[in-house]
């Protein structure tokens, strides 16, 4: 997979609401209303980056979900990072 230039990341990031470049990747926070509900959207994440084969740097504390996308292989943003963003960003606005 070909690694983006910024502006094809900066033109991508105008389709996804609260995502942001920086340092290589692109990454956003979601907050949830407590631990149980954080912990139930992240494992609904995990079965989609399972299903498309690309994983998340990511962190969870109590209600906070932060997440990190790139593809390594590329050693940068892909095409990939944005299908998975797009896919949790369905994710959490079917919760």
């Amino acid at each position: 997979m070909e690694k983006f230039t910024d502006k094809q990341i900066e033109d991508y990031l105008g389709q996804l609401d609260g995502w942001e470049y920086v340092d290589g990747a692109i990454e956003t926070t979601f907050e949830f209303k407590d631990f149980k509900e954080a912990f139930s959207v992240m494992t609904r994440i995990a079965f989609e980056c399972e299903a498309q084969g690309h994983h998340p740097d990511w962190s969870n504390v109590y209600k906070t979900v932060n997440i990190r996308l790139s593809t390594h292989d590329a050693n940068g943003v892909t095409e990939k990072d944005f299908e998975l963003a797009r896919s949790i960003e369905d994710i959490v606005e079917s919760d």
